[in-house]
């Protein structure tokens, strides 16, 4: 009688031990980490800190040689941190999970393997119809990192490249008016005596609060602008001091732009940024000023502004100096790849702890919210909107 009240026998025992071996198993990762190809894209998905991390916990990763070299990562590096560095690109692409910064190519998806899993930016505007037929032939389950969302229902990789492109708009513009690339020669510091530096921001959101944050730190006169009194309120309360805000009133946009040293266009839309800055009203503005459309990526929110590169990053329309470069953030190519990394690396170790990618979307709403493509099936009703395609609920493959 004692026997069968036992509350533990070794037959019971037995299957414990047996499914705690399985889930160990399941839960070791092979990411493989390509060198990135796009034009002027110098970041790299994890640094050798955080494939140490990764390594550590007993997963492999896979990096090709010079993968970090745009954001001077040494594959000395990424092989002291215990990667497998590799010059065979195949090899790369036929990991079972692949971290990319850019969506790959057409080419690219070639060589990797049916059912991978893939996490990388979608970048959704500059896609084709044929990008997702390539996903779908090979049953790819992809995810785009900006949709990703953290537990409080933000967006951690956007945000946390905003924030570098917001720091990053007044650090160029503050070069830009130094008599050594041929600006007017004013500082941004608050000298006593001089007067403070102009800056006009157009947008309230992560990009315009980080600016304005590097803009006063650096001793300059503010004026925000935003159509959201809420986005206006925050900002407000996060930089902790009152500064000047307004409406997009065009009277008080073109009031303040024809006074400013700075004008920073940080105004994002559905589509496509919304023109809030003419051609006539750009014209009011001084010689020598500088514009910096941080919104240039949808199209910009100044008329004047024309898509530039790196390698030379400004022009001149009627003395009013543009800077208007795409993916900012790869200009300070190391701190982009820090900041990615630190988004990636956590996501990466729970996959693992989970036991695999099919457990952790289960339970991860917000992983679950950057799933565009499921064993090759669209999962996301915004890229079937803006192509035409059919897609499913991942609510109803998942569960």
């Amino acid at each position: 009688m004692s026997k069968s009240l036992s509350p533990f026998t070794k037959a019971q025992l037995l299957p414990q031990e047996e499914t705690l071996e399985i889930y160990k198993k399941k839960g070791e990762l092979f990411i493989g980490i390509p060198k990135e190809t796009s034009f002027q894209e110098k970041r790299v998905c994890l640094t050798p800190d955080a494939v140490s991390a990764l390594t550590a916990n007993g997963h492999r990763v896979m990096v090709e040689s010079e993968a970090g070299k745009g954001a001077n990562f040494k594959d000395k590096d990424y092989s002291e941190a215990g990667a497998e560095v590799t010059k065979d690109t195949a090899k790369v692409f036929s990991c079972p999970i692949l971290l990319k910064v850019e969506p790959p190519s057409i080419d690219e998806i070639k060589l990797i393997n049916p059912q991978t899993i893939l996490i990388s930016a979608l970048q959704l505007k500059t896609q084709s119809k044929n990008y997702f037929k390539a996903l779908a032939e090979k049953r790819i389950t992809a995810f785009g990192f900006e949709f990703i969302k953290d537990e409080d229902g933000a967006y951690p990789a956007v945000r946390s490249l905003s924030e570098i492109a917001g720091t990053a708009s007044v650090l160029i513009a503050s070069e830009l008016l130094s008599n050594a690339n041929g600006g007017n020669g004013l500082m941004f510091g608050n000298i006593n005596g001089v007067p403070p530096t102009e800056i006009v921001i157009l947008g309230a959101g992560t990009v315009g609060e980080f600016a304005a944050r590097s803009a006063i730190g650096l001793g300059a006169n503010i004026k925000v602008f935003d159509n959201s009194i809420t986005k206006l309120r925050c900002l407000q309360s996060n930089l902790k001091q009152t500064v000047y805000t307004s409406t997009m009133q065009p009277k008080n946009v073109l009031k303040a732009l024809k006074r400013c040293d700075v004008a920073i266009g940080a105004v994002r839309g559905s589509n496509r940024s919304p023109i809030v800055v003419t051609k006539s009203m750009v014209d009011h503005m001084k010689s020598g000023a500088v514009v910096i459309d941080v919104s240039i990526d949808m199209g910009g929110c100044f008329e004047t502004s024309e898509v530039t590169s790196h390698d030379k990053p400004t022009f001149e329309y009627n003395g009013v100096i543009h800077y208007c470069v795409p993916n900012i953030p790869a200009r300070y190519s190391r701190t982009a790849s820090v900041s990615i990394s630190n988004i990636f690396t956590p996501y990466l170790l729970q996959i693992g702890e989970n036991g695999g990618i099919e457990n952790t979307l289960r339970f991860d709403k917000g992983l679950r919210n950057g799933l565009y493509f499921y064993h090759g099936i669209l999962t996301n009703k915004s890229v079937a909107d803006w192509f035409g395609l059919d897609f499913n609920d991942a609510n109803l493959l998942i569960f």
